[in-house]
């Protein structure tokens, strides 16, 4: 399968021209000395979408979460089949980053290779970032091409979920024993090269991922979890540690800012749902959120959403202005989000850490994060039943994992899918909320065996490959 099997005969996303924004101003692909920098410049500048991708699978994941709401094109948000294919993930990003492990791991190579950095740092860095992109799709389309891909064979087939779930947690551990004191590596746009950032960033996804596994395996991700927690590197635990992109402008634009104000485009708004939550608490993060407080009824018809647009010329646009100005982060994995996890770990019984005061703390940061904090404002939202701790603990937590991943579509979808919080109702006249992306139509020519296989695991009365289908952590 092209793509898959090495990308054979595909350029890689390495053609892009980066300018200024890290180290690569050059195609690595087009010497036979290799740039290894400005592959990993490369696949870290393909994460600044990895929150938002305008009609692309990370928004329609938000608006699966409920996130967004479609203002007049609205056939995602009542959940028309998608047509979106993961093939160019594997020739592009995963594709450089398993190239950066390949220049450092051949002796031909290694050599130059190691004058962008330390070849154990940057072989971990890859594999790091590897597990995130994979992470990313499986939690999307759940079975996917994963231990086989990237190896030069042609047609493979799709590993389950819980394989990939389990090596991703491999990958992670080990990479993060890999690091070493060595030169810092270039064109790292994430950390600098920072060694104990992306050790805390490395484990922080081993919590996220052996948390989403507790309910399919509740033994492995308590033990994954713990190891993860244990482990000298640390987590993720204050904000300037978050995994946090920031483009430096002109070319390279924050997602959002590009699409409001440069593209000035206006399909997508804030929905009511989440406007309506935050509202009801007296959550002050709605004025970091969205642009305004009136929040666009979900699941709209076309006559509808068009109809209400042009009655509420101030619907929300995704983010108030000031957040989404041509410099504003991306933001990957927060302090706030690595916190709430280890609240429902301790919650769970996974750990003997308070939960209550981990919970407080991750609001309180999640607060600090969006510049809406006061003690005054923390103390009143924190003593409303509806939020306070001693009923519904878990529930409550989850709400509060929901409302921090925002806008982070894919991690918010992921999150509802587990806990079921909040209450998410269809879109009107609709009787169910999708599971998952579908598979994209270069599957069923280019992999048609493999991808019938994968396929027939997600069967229901609406057939095969169906966007109802349950993942294996789905439970």
């Amino acid at each position: 399968m092209v793509g898959l099997g090495g990308a054979l005969l595909i350029t890689s996303s390495c053609n892009k021209d980066l300018g200024d924004y890290g180290t690569i101003n050059n195609n690595p692909n087009a010497t036979t000395a290799p740039i290894t920098s400005a592959l990993l410049t490369n696949a870290l500048n393909g994460l600044n979408f990895g929150v938002w991708d305008q009609g692309g699978f990370r928004t329609v994941n938000g608006i699966y979460a409920q996130y967004f709401a479609e203002t007049q094109y609205t056939e995602a948000s009542r959940y028309a089949k998608t047509t979106f294919n993961f093939d160019g993930f594997y020739s592009g990003s995963i594709y450089d980053l398993q190239n950066i492990i390949n220049y450092n791991s051949d002796p031909a190579t290694a050599v130059t290779a190691a004058s962008f950095g330390s070849i154990k740092n940057q072989i971990a860095v890859a594999r790091i970032l590897k597990a995130y992109y994979f992470w990313t799709l499986t939690d999307s389309w759940g079975d996917i091409p994963y231990t086989q891909a990237l190896k030069g064979v042609g047609a493979i087939a799709y590993d389950t979920q819980e394989i990939i779930y389990k090596d991703l947690l491999k990958e992670l551990k080990e990479a993060v024993a890999q690091f070493d004191a060595g030169l810092n590596i270039q064109g790292d746009i994430l950390y600098g090269g920072n060694t104990s950032k992306w050790k805390k960033f490395a484990n922080s996804m081993r919590v996220l991922i052996a948390l989403r596994m507790s309910k399919a395996d509740a033994a492995t991700g308590k033990t994954e979890f713990a190891a993860a927690l244990a482990d000298a590197g640390g987590v993720i635990d204050a904000a300037a540690d978050n995994a946090a992109l920031t483009p430096p402008g002109g070319v390279y634009q924050n997602v959002f800012y590009n699409y409001y104000v440069v593209v000035q485009r206006k399909d997508y708004a804030v929905s009511k749902t989440i406007t309506d939550i935050l509202s009801t608490n007296n959550d002050l993060r709605i004025n970091a959120f969205a642009s305004s407080t009136v929040g666009f009824p979900f699941g709209l018809t076309r006559t509808d959403a068009v109809t209400f647009a042009n009655a509420n010329v101030n619907y929300a646009r995704i983010l108030a202005p000031a957040r989404r100005t041509e410099t504003s982060s991306t933001v990957l994995i927060a302090a706030e989000d690595v916190k709430l996890a280890r609240a429902e770990a301790a919650a769970l019984g996974w750990t003997t850490e308070n939960f209550a005061t981990l919970y407080s703390d991750a609001i309180q940061t999640s607060f600090t994060r969006w510049g809406v904090y006061t003690a005054t404002a923390f103390a009143t939202y924190m003593a409303q039943p509806a939020i306070a701790l001693g009923v519904n603990n878990i529930q409550k937590i989850a709400l509060q994992q929901w409302l921090a991943f925002y806008p982070n579509g894919t991690q918010g979808f992921a999150s509802w899918r587990r806990n079921g919080v909040p209450t998410l109702t269809p879109a009107p006249g609709l009787s169910a909320i999708p599971r998952r992306i579908v598979y994209g139509p270069n599957e069923l020519q280019l992999n048609p065996t493999n991808y019938t296989t994968a396929a027939a695991r997600y069967t229901d009365a609406t057939g095969t490959d169906s966007q109802f289908g349950r993942l294996w952590w789905d439970r």
